[in-house]
């Protein structure tokens, strides 16, 4: 994440590939989290039952985790460990942001035989915006993940003109160093106390951090 004389900005990514690898970066936008928040491992596959539903990992459909894969589970079971909050067709860089609060994005594969929907032999690409069914949730804001830097949210320095972002309550791999404590429109109407700007993305772009 770059940043500038005055500030840094934050770009984090907490994406896993699903059905095929899982991409720490270039998701969208945003830094990873250093929260350890258990969500999904850096490679990844998934599988589906047949009977779930129409659409793979709908909205308010549920999935497991696993070490190496997710598989859409009833919501009910006990396997059952993140729910679908939105889901979008196509590309995450050319389709809408997740909720504010997501936890972490599953890629969909355009392609895979033995997770039809229709009988053609293919899933449409896509992406699905979870939440985590449990605590601790890496997307709300302080929680030091997710797939979005919003207000709330903490980074630290790391190195070369970059930033990442952390928990806030410190229980991160490392500690914070500067929360983002609003969002405005332009750096100019950051108030005089932001020591670093934090790019959010949206109806304002701009996040107004200061030290913490």
């Amino acid at each position: 994440m770059r940043a500038s004389a005055l500030g840094r900005r934050s770009v984090g990514v907490v994406c896993a590939l699903l059905l095929a690898l899982a991409v720490l970066a270039g998701c969208q936008r945003w830094s990873g989290s250093d929260a350890g928040d258990g969500g999904p491992s850096a490679s990844t596959t998934a599988t589906r039952p047949s009977g779930y539903g129409v659409r793979f990992l709908d909205v308010d459909e549920c999935s497991s985790f696993g070490t190496t894969s997710f598989t859409e589970v009833p919501c009910t079971s006990e396997r059952a460990a993140a729910r679908v909050i939105a889901r979008y067709d196509g590309k995450v860089a050319d389709g809408p942001s997740c909720p504010r609060t997501t936890d972490f994005v599953l890629h969909i594969s355009q392609t895979a035989p033995n997770s039809d929907e229709d009988g053609d032999g293919a899933v449409p690409q896509g992406y699905a915006c979870m939440r985590k069914l449990e605590p601790p949730h890496p997307g709300d804001p302080g929680g030091g993940g997710g797939p979005r830097t919003i207000v709330g949210d903490c980074v630290y320095s790391a190195g070369s003109g970059q930033v990442r972002e952390t928990a806030c309550d410190g229980k991160g791999k490392k500690p914070p160093e500067y929360k983002v404590t609003s969002a405005v429109t332009a750096r100019a109407k950051c108030p005089s106390s932001t020591a670093l700007y934090v790019q959010l993305g949206g109806t304002k772009p701009v996040g107004c951090a200061r030290p913490v």
